[in-house]
């Protein structure tokens, strides 16, 4: 499932999911490495996962 940022932009693939975050699949992360996303900042749920935040405010804690 793809994640996006309120801006629209794709900042990759749900590769997991633990307790209280979204791990990002490395293949699909801009720089190949995994990621983390709290799950707090998940806005809503449909075919896609939206966030609440922007790509560089979610970037910038990378």
């Amino acid at each position: 499932m793809e994640v996006i940022t309120s801006d629209g932009v794709n900042i990759g693939t749900v590769d997991d999911l633990g307790d209280d975050q979204i791990r990002l699949a490395k293949n699909t992360s801009p720089d190949g490495v995994h990621h983390f996303v709290p799950l707090d900042w998940v806005d809503h749920v449909d075919a896609q996962v939206h966030l609440k935040r922007k790509a560089p405010e979610v970037q910038a804690v990378w």
